[in-house]
């Protein structure tokens, strides 16, 4: 695995090793110990979770507050989405900064997320099959939502047409702005 260090500290790119032949291709895409050596630090993932999303869906920007934190994995199996994490650390010198990155079935990059983030993705392709390891359980009274769009947060999201843009009912009545967001 080849790990790509971000902008933001703490928030890595992983590529694959990919071995192709006539039958198709290997690739192993989780390994604790050369992850933890890979990003410097343990993480001890304890669930994973999937989702299959279609075209325009846009889930975030979601996260657990406190100790209920989660870091993550991500990664798609099938399809294409860019994915967005928004660093919420207050003492971080990239403090309301984020990353952007394609995540696909044919790039097969998975990307690292640390506790203390936002973290959201917009569907571009028909459908797209997403997948994540989080490192603690979902603790529903801890978490939070900014909203997609908040204009402080800048975010650049590739699908703008706001007919072709899906929210869940959660997400459009719960989201906060960054300003108004519980931070870390």
């Amino acid at each position: 695995m080849k790990y790509i260090a971000t902008e933001i500290p703490g928030v890595w790119i992983l590529e694959p090793r990919i071995f192709r032949d006539s039958r198709g291709y290997f690739m192993e895409t989780w390994n604790e110990e050369d992850f933890n050596k890979g990003i410097g630090q343990p993480v001890h993932f304890i669930q994973d979770n999937q989702s299959c999303s279609s075209y325009g869906v846009l889930r975030g920007l979601h996260y657990q507050k406190g100790a209920a934190s989660q870091a993550k994995l991500v990664r798609v199996l099938a399809g294409t989405v860019v994915d967005v994490a928004v660093d919420l650390r207050q003492d971080s010198p990239t403090f309301g900064n984020h990353i952007m990155v394609e995540l696909s079935d044919k790039n097969n990059r998975q990307l690292y997320i640390p506790r203390g983030f936002a973290h959201g993705f917009q569907v571009l392709s028909e459908t797209a099959i997403f997948t994540y390891k989080v490192d603690n359980f979902y603790a529903p009274d801890t978490e939070c939502s900014i909203r997609y769009n908040d204009s402080s947060l800048a975010i650049q999201w590739p699908v703008t047409d706001e007919q072709k843009i899906i929210l869940s009912e959660k997400d459009l009545s719960r989201s906060v702005s960054f300003e108004n967001a519980e931070k870390f």
